[in-house]
């Protein structure tokens, strides 16, 4: 369905995936969300952040956040904050501490700060990974403070459920869902975390996806690679051709990597080489249009295009709107 939300166009917007924040023609901040538009203030947003299930704001330095349908405020002074689709981590300037906010609660994670800042952290999704001021190694997962190593690691990646490291021994692990598996007594080359996943090229240079508790051996290459949220696009070295790695399933789209791939959540797309606006999408494919386009953009897994100056449609699951 198509809602009219304004009589006039806005100052500037984003889209989350259950809401659309928006500076309205007035610089007043409004957030449509559920059929509807809530009037937040007037005048006051300097930046705003929408992601999967959040939007947070800052008024002047005062932290906010609208969740479910409510408005909180989380500092009324914050210099440093990570934004993702469920957690919030930032620092309480009052308070001199580091918090949480996930699931309509806050949590203190850390209240020793000799320099206000963490020495590392990595906020992703519904998870938050950091190497603390003692240079231990925590992770805050389903409103929980998990101690997961009592030295600083040598680095890490973390995605939904999801935390990929390499502890002070080199081995290389994976945190996820609860559980921390010892996958290669060897520091990988590289590696890349997503949703429920990890790609890697392995020490002894094989290309490797954890997903679903299990590895998958994708062959014995360095591939060029790119993960986003349920996504692996990467570049089969034997022929150049792009692949697609989703749910455990391998796809072939093309006999070549073509350029200005966008991959988000279940969804990749690009233009081809015959100018058709492809879309793999929850493990299908899909040629949305061969038309010459001025503009489109991948949001979540709905593609967005405009023909021309005046004709604007949007693809979603297989139905041209």
């Amino acid at each position: 369905m198509i809602h009219k939300i304004d009589f006039m166009a806005p100052t500037s917007m984003k889209i989350g995936r259950t809401a659309i924040p928006y500076l309205d023609n007035s610089r007043s901040f409004k957030i449509y969300y559920n059929g509807g538009v809530k009037d937040v203030n007037a005048g006051f947003t300097n930046a705003y952040f929408p992601t999967d299930n959040l939007v947070g704001f800052l008024n002047q330095k005062s932290l906010n956040v609208f969740d479910k349908g409510e408005t909180k405020n989380l500092a009324g002074v914050c210099d440093q904050y990570f934004i993702a689709d469920s957690v919030i981590l930032f620092l309480d300037s009052y308070k001199g501490e580091y918090r949480v906010y996930y699931n309509g609660k806050i949590t203190t994670v850390e209240n020793y700060i000799p320099d206000s800042i963490l020495s590392h952290v990595k906020v992703s999704d519904n998870i938050v990974a950091f190497d603390n001021f003692a240079n231990q190694f925590r992770i805050f997962y389903h409103g929980v403070l998990i101690g997961q190593e009592d030295f600083q690691v040598r680095g890490f990646e973390a995605g939904r459920n999801t935390v990929a490291y390499v502890d002070n021994d080199r081995k290389f692990k994976i945190f996820h869902n609860g559980q921390t598996f010892i996958i290669d007594d060897f520091a990988p080359s590289s590696y890349k975390a997503g949703t429920d996943m990890v790609a890697f090229v392995s020490n002894d240079g094989y290309f490797k996806v954890f997903y679903g508790d299990s590895l998958h051996t994708i062959g014995y290459m360095n591939p060029q690679y790119t993960v986003a949220d349920n996504i692996l696009a990467y570049k089969d070295p034997a022929g150049g051709m792009l692949k697609v790695f989703y749910k455990g399933t391998v796809t072939e789209m093309e006999s070549y990597y073509p350029t200005g791939i966008v991959a988000q959540y279940n969804s990749l797309a690009y233009i081809n080489s015959g100018g058709t606006l492809r879309l793999f999408t929850e493990g299908e494919t899909f040629d949305v249009t061969n038309a010459e386009l001025s503009h489109w953009s991948l949001s979540y897994d709905v593609i967005t295009y405009q023909i021309g100056e005046a004709i604007f449609k949007v693809f979603y699951k297989g139905q041209e709107y």
